[in-house]
């Protein structure tokens, strides 16, 4: 019997994350790009509020190369089981100092994107807002369990 539960349990979870967590990028360029030599796979937790919906926390990573000439950068992702009237917050720390606080709306579709700027230009000189490594937290209040909804 518990062995029962136990892997219920175990296949509740996995179901939960392969079909909450759609995508979340954060970018100054179209694509990955390397830091550190490697690419960084996002990573995700949730914590239940009520037992229906949750606050899911994504990390993803954010690299604006010494190259870059772009002066927009953007968080967007896509959120499948999406709880209307919550905003996504979206934080940006380098080294753990906290850089750049932001909510953005997600749309009727799930969808949500959040533009900033990276470069700033006055006069002509241009000054980098963003330069380096960052991660960035974005949190989303999602359904835990879709087959609850109407």
């Amino acid at each position: 019997m518990n062995k029962i539960i136990l892997f219920s349990s175990i296949f509740t979870m996995m179901f939960l994350f392969v079909f909450s967590v759609d995508s979340a990028f954060a970018h100054p360029h179209s694509g990955q790009i390397l830091i550190n030599n490697h690419t960084h796979e996002s990573h995700t937790e949730i914590v239940s509020f009520n037992g229906m919906i949750g606050l899911e926390k994504t990390t993803i990573f954010f690299h604006s190369s010494e190259e870059n000439t772009l002066p927009w950068a953007f968080v967007e992702g896509k959120i499948a089981n999406h709880v209307e009237g919550y905003p996504v917050i979206i934080q940006i720390f380098k080294e753990n100092d906290a850089v750049h606080f932001a909510q953005t709306d997600v749309s009727s579709t799930g969808n949500y994107e959040y533009k900033f700027r990276v470069l700033h230009s006055d006069n002509g000189i241009t000054s980098k807002i963003f330069d380096g490594d960052y991660s960035v937290k974005i949190f989303k209040v999602v359904y835990l369990n879709q087959e609850n909804l109407i």
